[in-house]
């Protein structure tokens, strides 16, 4: 009686260890998961962007003008198990993206690593950085076309229930020269 008795209470606690470990993960009841609250803080940066929006999509042209619009849409989950957030863009020109976005206790900081179905990479792109203000602001050292060192910084603005702005521009170290290369607005669809 004995050994079964063990085997159902090493079930019981397996299935228990299994749901924690799943239990913040997207799922039915809650589809884009939940955050940890074990997770640091700042995972809350990203809170009002949970969920899916419908956005607008503006790239330069090669004589400086706005492109037109492409439209897209733009979803953001949490994952691993609601210790970080992912997000993944689907574009009707069919150049999709997404990134993994985790925040570092030890350095203070977000860390994203964008990938792209345009442009396969080997490693991914990393930016760093963190909320200054109502905005998050993240960096990557870039040089420009001319050689000159700099930065590509992002910058989600306007951030609120209803939706955001998204501002990708390459900037000079002491951000004294500005060219913003990529604009995106969001207005969001569906949060649960």
């Amino acid at each position: 009686m004995k050994p079964i008795l063990s085997l159902l209470l090493l079930l019981l606690l397996s299935s228990n260890l299994l749901f924690a470990q799943n239990e913040y993960e997207p799922s039915a009841a809650n589809p884009f998961g939940l955050a940890n609250p074990l997770a640091p803080p700042e995972l809350k940066d990203y809170q009002p962007l949970i969920g899916i929006c419908d956005c607008k999509s503006f790239s330069r042209n090669q004589d400086g003008s706005w492109a037109e619009a492409v439209a897209m849409t733009w979803e953001f989950k949490y994952i691993m198990n609601g210790m970080a957030v992912q997000d993944q863009t689907l574009k009707v020109d069919g150049k999709h993206s997404g990134s993994i976005r985790q925040y570092s206790s030890d350095s203070s900081a977000w860390y994203v690593h964008y990938f792209s179905s345009a442009a396969p990479s080997p490693s991914l792109g990393t930016w760093k950085g963190g909320m200054e203000g109502d905005e998050i602001v993240l960096y990557k050292p870039q040089k420009a076309p001319n050689g000159t060192d700099g930065m590509f910084k992002i910058t989600f603005s306007e951030i609120s229930a209803a939706g955001f702005n998204w501002l990708g521009q390459w900037v000079s170290m002491d951000e004294s020269v500005k060219f913003p290369t990529w604009k995106i607005e969001c207005t969001k669809q569906k949060t649960s």
